[in-house]
């Protein structure tokens, strides 16, 4: 990668136990976000689940004039991400919420959006601590499912939508699922294996959109 990966330092301190940190899903997402660049570039920018904010500080070194809000439902993940923003001289505003309900006038608004989720496959995503991070429920699909829809409301008419998941999500399924519900077009645009897991990158765009061009 030409763009450096932010600095975290602060994420040893025991304040941020509970911070899902960088991992090769994050780095999968920052490669992709490189290989696959906005023209013109966002306005406005969210990533939903910030966790450490290296996500959501890269877009801003990746778009300067970008307006970047993050959100994340765990107090302390909100307060890691304001704190990588800082470390990396940069500016995200930064939510406590789930997903990205409370925070108004964003509809139809969102240029660039991007989710790493929980994602892992567990009996129920209904979790506390570090593995309310990963642990996705049935499929590990529990959250993207809770999330496609708001997804679809919340991106502008040119607007992009990453998500990062893992094989045992079916990409494919949620491909046709986000277009046959939500008018989302979705493709993998970006495959890593990770460990025993293999990891994907799905751009999502507007369906109409997508038509027009």
């Amino acid at each position: 990668m030409s763009i450096p990966t932010p600095e975290t330092p602060h994420l040893s301190k025991p304040e941020f136990n509970s911070v899902y940190p960088p991992a090769e899903d994050t780095f999968l997402l920052l490669d992709t976000l490189e290989l696959h660049p906005l023209s013109p570039p966002p306005l406005l920018s969210l990533e939903v689940g910030a966790g450490s904010g290296v996500v959501s500080t890269f877009i801003k070194t990746l778009y300067s004039s970008s307006y970047t809000l993050a959100v994340d439902i765990n107090p302390a993940a909100a307060r890691a991400t304001v704190a990588t923003a800082r470390a990396n001289n940069k500016v995200v505003e930064v939510v406590c919420g789930d997903l990205a309900e409370g925070i108004g006038g964003l509809q139809g608004k969102v240029d660039l959006l991007v989710f790493n989720p929980p994602y892992v496959v567990t009996e129920s995503s209904y979790v506390e601590g570090i593995e309310a991070a990963w642990a996705g429920g049935v499929n590990g699909r529990e959250v993207i499912d809770r999330f496609l829809p708001t997804a679809a409301k919340l991106l502008a008419p040119s607007g992009v939508f990453f998500l990062l998941g893992i094989r045992q999500n079916k990409p494919l399924e949620i491909c046709e699922e986000a277009e046959a519900g939500f008018g989302l077009t979705g493709e993998i645009v970006a495959e890593r294996k990770a460990g025993i897991e293999r990891l994907w990158v799905i751009k999502f765009t507007k369906t109409d959109h997508h038509a027009q061009g």
